[in-house]
């Protein structure tokens, strides 16, 4: 008789599935770059520069000998802090942020590589990914387990108003809403109203 496989726990073909992890990563990349090339446009504009490629994909612009190399050295800070909103929308699993953030940052360095025709040998520019994968990872996990542990709520608001029948009298133990005596009630399904009339003697003997 062959063994009888385990089902698989609700969720985990769907998390865990290769085609799903590989559109997060996706998504979450070009999120990554458009929110860098905002920052960088605008601060580009304000600062009166030349908006160019290099501001965005080139290592050699994050230099800290000059003002231009830390202004974008905190826009690429700034952009970490707006991917953690993106890691809580799209991963929401304080267990995978890690490998997401750092595989964000090594595809980063890949596409800086191919851009710029060379390993990034800037010092400035590997501590400042450290920081940013860092910052990403931490401030991720925490976002991800604070969605975790909320509570649940069901809205239900049943129990108090059976409480608050039973305290004014008017609805039995079992709630079947009968009266006893002589009086008018409300039938069980609670569709139409009734009245208990008292019958004469002569009435029960006929």
């Amino acid at each position: 008789m062959p063994r009888r496989r385990r089902p698989p726990r609700p969720g985990a073909l769907t998390d865990l599935s290769p085609s799903r992890i590989l559109t997060q990563i996706v998504v979450l990349q070009l999120a990554y770059y458009a929110c860098a090339a905002i920052l960088i446009v605008f601060t580009a504009l304000v600062a009166g520069k030349e908006i160019t490629t290099d501001l965005l994909l080139s290592w050699r612009s994050l230099r800290g000998d000059t003002t231009v190399g830390w202004t974008l050295g905190l826009v690429w800070v700034l952009n970490s802090l707006a991917c953690v909103v993106f890691i809580l929308l799209l991963v929401a699993r304080s267990k995978l942020v890690l490998d997401f953030a750092l595989t964000l940052h090594f595809i980063h360095l890949i596409v800086t590589s191919l851009y710029s025709h060379s390993i990034p040998t800037n010092l400035f520019w590997w501590v400042l990914q450290i920081c940013s994968a860092t910052l990403m990872t931490s401030l991720g996990v925490w976002a991800c387990q604070w969605r975790e542990l909320r509570p649940i709520n069901f809205g239900g608001k049943g129990g108090s108003a059976n409480s608050g029948q039973q305290g004014n009298g008017a609805v039995d133990d079992d709630g079947a809403g009968h009266s006893r005596g002589r009086g008018s009630g409300r039938g069980r399904d609670g569709a139409e109203e009734y009245e208990m009339v008292s019958m004469s003697e002569r009435e029960v003997n006929v």
